[in-house]
């Protein structure tokens, strides 16, 4: 664990600095609320420990990894002012402290600062855009065309959610210029931990004390929000086996990795595990 919280500090680091260098100093007060407010920054991890795994350095990802958490936060920004939610990472969201204007532009200086961390590989930059494309898909189908079956909810979930997860691994592969294979292997793993994390996520929002999880809970029941509570006849203890199975294919896919650091192909086992077993 300490190797863990040592790239968890270094992820911190980085992310410090580019918000410390976003210009005007209005808009760098909005973008540290949003990405410093705390949160479990594993979508960074994600990245750090896919490069590691196929012999790249926590160094070389973690400027994609920080990249990919900004862009992570900047959907969330717009979530909160959809869903009308005032809390985020246990404080005020962006919208209910700033107000709505600036919390739009909030999202779209994180969305540019992510971006120049991606500008220096073209493969980086079309693998966010990709995965940009889905969220934004994803985002409009659950507003406008709900699913009904569990199928369908599933692939809102791998859109949602799964994208960016997918994003992360597959930008950890190319810092450490893996094959195509291999990208695909990573990116095909982070994708179900994502998705069994959505699940989890909506299992969490249905039963779990606002308190304990840091932002309002019912809020998929209150907005009629497709949570896989909702839309399908499954209960909690079912949709979290769902979640397990997801988790359980997510490692399947590691098999198909030539693993050149064992302990950090170990973290990444223990993330899909973690996800569908955390309380907050």
């Amino acid at each position: 664990m300490e190797r863990l919280e040592r790239r968890r500090a270094l992820i911190e680091e980085r992310l410090v600095e580019v918000v410390d260098g976003v210009e005007p100093d209005a808009l760098r007060d909005e973008v540290r609320h949003a990405a410093l407010a705390g949160g479990k920054r594993v979508r960074p991890l994600v990245s750090v420990l896919a490069c590691e795994t196929v012999g790249g350095t926590e160094a070389d990802a973690v400027d994609f990894g920080v990249g990919i958490e900004l862009v992570h936060t900047a959907s969330l920004v717009v979530d909160d002012i959809i869903d009308r939610s005032e809390l985020r990472r246990g404080t005020t969201s962006s919208w209910a402290e700033f107000g709505y204007g600036p919390a739009i532009i909030t999202s779209d200086g994180l969305l540019g600062e992510a971006f120049a961390l991606f500008s220096s590989d073209p493969d980086a930059t079309q693998v966010v855009a990709e995965a940009l494309v889905e969220l934004g898909v994803g985002e409009a189908t659950e507003l406008s065309a709900e699913p009904e079956t569990e199928e369908e909810y599933m692939t809102l979930a791998r859109r949602k959610t799964g994208a960016l997860f997918r994003a992360a691994a597959e930008l950890g592969a190319i810092a450490a210029d893996s094959d195509p294979v291999t990208v695909e292997a990573l990116g095909e793993y982070a994708e179900r931990v994502g998705v069994a994390f959505q699940i989890r996520d909506d299992v969490l929002d249905a039963v779990a004390d606002a308190d304990d999880l840091g932002k309002p809970t019912g809020h998929d029941a209150a907005l009629e929000r497709p949570s896989v509570v909702q839309v399908t006849d499954l209960t909690p203890e079912e949709a979290n086996a769902r979640a397990r199975a997801e988790s359980a294919r997510a490692i399947e896919a590691l098999e198909r990795v030539e693993v050149a650091d064992p302990a950090a192909r170990d973290y990444l086992v223990e993330l899909a595990e973690f996800v569908v077993e955390r309380e907050r």
